[in-house]
């Protein structure tokens, strides 16, 4: 597979787990997070076309994903965890550096908990389709949620350990994470039992043009090898993150950043969202960005999607700090 050559793969042990890494390149650290349903692959485009530029590329599977370690708990998958394992990882890769982020869908939240907790380690953040949104401990983000959109939508229907991952066995694992990974609608995902993604499922997944069929199979077989319960447990610890960022209430992000994401993200249209970003709420919040870019015709797939245009947006950006 064309898109794998000289990428390097290892494992290293870091916050008493084991974490697969995938890299290539020499230079200035850049660190690569993934979301959901998503493993380092997510960034093959980025990981081959950064270190092409003078950048070592460094993605790894976060825990509960593909070859990295999936603890059984679900309280072992809260922002601490998470954070910590990147910190512990960046100890044992960039020892004493401040390093470059991108993160993108839940990559991008995990990267500002990782700004928020630690700018000394961040030189510069680009991150793509999850803008920073502060917590606010007087509500409960999974109740709100479903007030806001109700019980068949997919962060409500994440929430009970073992249910929807019983319903996805039902229809084939392989064939809910092609489902989620094809969905490109600038709409609220929803999962209503009996009828998951709201057509029949007895033909294949109607692949984006930016996922080969090469692709579809990596990712499916990862998942089908893994199970997804690890990466389901970052929604079960919404709420208590909401309760661990406490402290961190009315906080700002105090690195430079730069995001993007596409009108057609089903995060762009939730309720509230495209307000904040364009009206002064998330430039407070992160007094030091940028620019808040909204790329017309994309979806949340962002950096699969239109990966030469990202791959220069974030050359651009970080060669200021070089």
């Amino acid at each position: 597979m064309k898109s794998m050559e000289g990428i390097q793969h290892k494992t290293v042990s870091v916050n008493g787990i084991n974490m697969h890494i995938a890299e290539k390149g020499e230079g200035p650290l850049i660190l690569f997070i993934h979301g959901f349903p998503e493993l380092w692959y997510t960034w093959r485009h980025q990981i081959n076309g950064l270190s092409a530029l003078g950048y070592r590329a460094l993605a790894p599977d976060l825990r509960g994903y593909g070859g990295t370690d999936a603890p059984d708990c679900v309280a072992d998958y809260t922002c601490f965890h998470v954070v910590g394992d990147l910190i512990a990882l960046l100890d044992t890769e960039a020892p004493q550096d401040k390093v470059f982020v991108v993160g993108h869908d839940w990559g991008a939240i995990i990267a500002w908990f990782l700004c928020l907790f630690r700018p000394d380690r961040v030189k510069a953040l680009f991150n793509l389709s999850a803008p920073f949104i502060p917590c606010d401990p007087r509500f409960k983000p999974v109740e709100t949620l479903e007030v806001l959109l109700g019980k068949d939508y997919y962060i409500v229907r994440f929430q009970e350990p073992g249910e929807i991952e019983a319903e996805f066995a039902e229809i084939s694992l392989r064939q809910a994470v092609l489902e989620l990974l094809s969905y490109r609608i600038p709409d609220p995902l929803y999962l209503p039992k009996e009828n998951l993604f709201g057509h029949p499922l007895d033909c294949p997944v109607n692949l984006p043009p930016w996922l080969s069929d090469q692709d579809a199979d990596y990712y499916a077989n990862q998942f089908q090898e893994t199970g997804i319960t690890g990466a389901l447990n970052y929604y079960r610890n919404i709420d208590t993150d909401w309760e661990l960022l406490a402290p961190w209430w009315k906080s700002q992000i105090q690195v430079p950043v730069k995001f993007a994401m596409g009108d057609h993200d089903l995060v762009y249209t939730m309720p509230g969202v495209k307000d904040y970003i364009h009206n002064g709420g998330f430039k407070r919040n992160v007094p030091f960005l940028e620019e808040a870019l909204v790329i017309n015709g994309v979806s949340h797939w962002i950096n699969e999607e239109i990966p030469d245009q990202i791959n220069q947006l974030l050359f651009d950006f970080f060669s200021k700090f070089n």
